[in-house]
């Protein structure tokens, strides 16, 4: 009998101990489905706003909010929701991803997305595309239906093809006034005045360009999304940080899920996403103190800015930002979501 019971002792402790980890590691309480949302960050100043495009800014935020808490709201997923939030801004000229985007070094418009499954790590992305009508579906059918992470280019538009998804003529993605951003950004060039190819010709401001959602669904499953076209007078080839896991994006249920918007460089050398999501998983910050310490400290410290949407199973959002603005909401119930613009 004293041999048998240090052995029952043993096997019973091993028990407790395998069943403390697994409750410690995902909290079983999930919060209420929650979407957050973002249309870029930048110098966004109400002085250079108009009142009419601002309640358009407003409009299509809250347009997005309400298309993705739908999903969420039917029971929906919440990789659904992401998308339908995104898609909804990908396809508004204000902001700079799908319809609307900017224009590259050779006067093309070349578009990025990425979206990730915070209950499995699974992810997908699609860089320089030019006829997906909305990238983030890319992303999506890339995440289900390969065995890859990131398709590019060609081979990225030959797959959306193969899946049906639906493309466009390269043309419908102008807009006269990003046209004009990019002359405007050519003559800077040969005037060695590179500022100009950062100012956004809705606000006449400078503004990183990129829309993001991240979201929890009844399940308790979070997920990500982010989606681009990049960079005004971009260098041929010049992918940032939006369709890169780990920078643009990241989700896992384990933490929180994260969409970045700013200066992609910066963003891909810290790894942004990652790093906030990795911060509240290990070192026992909350939601806002992991976003703080990333996009308030290390981001500008090595010189750059922008901003980020952060959302953990728990239903806490973050909307994190060091630049004057950033398009952003959130929604928790319905009829009684939020859209912000500045700063105050």
């Amino acid at each position: 009998m004293k041999r048998i019971l240090p052995c029952f002792l043993l096997i019973t402790g091993m028990a407790c101990s395998n069943s403390t980890d697994k409750t410690s590691s995902l909290e079983t309480t999930a919060g209420p489905i929650t979407l957050v949302i973002h249309g870029g960050a930048g110098t966004i100043k109400r002085e250079n706003m108009t009142p009419e495009r601002e309640a358009a800014y407003h409009a299509a935020l809250q347009q997005a909010l309400d298309s993705g808490y739908t999903v969420l709201e039917r029971g929906g997923k919440s990789l659904d929701a992401v998308i339908a939030a995104i898609k909804v801004m990908e396809d508004s000229p204000l902001f700079n991803a799908g319809k609307g985007a900017v224009f590259n070094s050779e006067g093309k418009n070349e578009l990025d997305a990425s979206i990730m499954d915070g209950s499995n790590l699974m992810a997908g992305a699609v860089a320089g595309v030019t006829t997906i009508k909305n990238p983030i579906t890319a992303a999506y059918a890339v995440m289900t239906k390969s065995e890859h992470v990131m398709l590019i280019g060609a081979g990225a538009e030959k797959f959306a093809r193969e899946q049906n998804l639906q493309t466009v003529d390269p043309s419908y993605f102008f807009d006269s006034l990003r046209y004009k951003q990019w002359i405007k950004a050519k003559e800077a060039e040969t005037e060695k005045d590179k500022t100009a190819a950062e100012i956004d010709p809705y606000i006449k401001d400078k503004k990183f360009g990129t829309v993001g959602a991240v979201a929890l669904d009844k399940f308790g499953n979070i997920a990500a999304g982010t989606s681009t076209g990049g960079m005004t007078n971009k260098k041929y080839g010049r992918v940032g940080d939006a369709p890169i896991i780990g920078a643009g994006t990241y989700a896992d249920n384990t933490s929180c899920g994260v969409s970045s918007t700013g200066w992609g460089e910066y963003f891909i050398r810290l790894a942004v996403a990652h790093d906030i999501a990795a911060l509240k998983k290990y070192s026992g910050l909350s939601l806002q103190q992991a976003a703080d310490s990333v996009v308030m400290k290390k981001v500008p410290a090595l010189g750059g800015d922008g901003g980020i949407i952060a959302l953990d199973r728990q239903g806490n959002v973050s909307m994190t930002f060091n630049t004057a603005g950033m398009y952003r909401g959130y929604i928790k119930k319905r009829g009684e979501g939020k859209t912000f613009i500045y700063k105050d």
